[in-house]
């Protein structure tokens, strides 16, 4: 058995928008309030390997991993997957993007299972990525729609 996950939210901002803010990796660590740090390990056309850096842990304890992301502007997909699993047998992430009536939705559809050494199982995790992924979620649009008020405040180039 896998754990799998699948949240979305709507955001009142326009998808090219949503698509370069939620895709700048270096600018991570200010969208994300779990992430530390993020360094781009290679980038090669549209795919970069990168390791994430989270805070630290209720106990001290700091995560990294190495991920890998290969970006679809055409079709406003991003596929991903842990290149160090860690405690996972296996992480894969798909992140979607679609016009929405004034806004965009924006997906998030996480597949994966727990090693069987991991101290965690998969319905634990699954209940951990859903709690983070809609917390994250939230503060993210609330930033984005911060970014598009801001673009339509601007006076307008001719």
């Amino acid at each position: 058995m896998a754990g799998h996950t699948e949240n979305s939210i709507w955001i009142d901002a326009d998808i090219d928008l949503v698509w370069t803010i939620t895709n700048n990796l270096e600018d991570w660590p200010n969208l994300f309030t779990e992430y530390a740090a993020v360094e781009i390990l290679e980038h090669q056309n549209q795919t970069f390997r990168f390791r994430l850096t989270m805070h630290p842990d209720a106990n001290g304890k700091v995560w990294s991993w190495v991920s890998e992301r290969t970006l679809d502007p055409e079709k406003h997909r991003v596929r991903a997957r842990r290149v160090e699993p860690g405690p996972f047998e296996f992480m894969n992430i798909e992140w979607t993007y679609e016009p929405e009536g004034a806004g965009t939705r924006m997906r998030w559809v996480q597949d994966f299972h727990m090693r069987p050494d991991a101290p965690v199982d998969d319905e634990w995790m699954t209940n951990n990525i859903n709690n983070n992924t809609r917390r994250e979620m939230g503060v993210i649009r609330e930033k984005v729609e911060r970014a598009a008020q801001h673009a339509k405040a601007l006076p307008q180039q001719v």
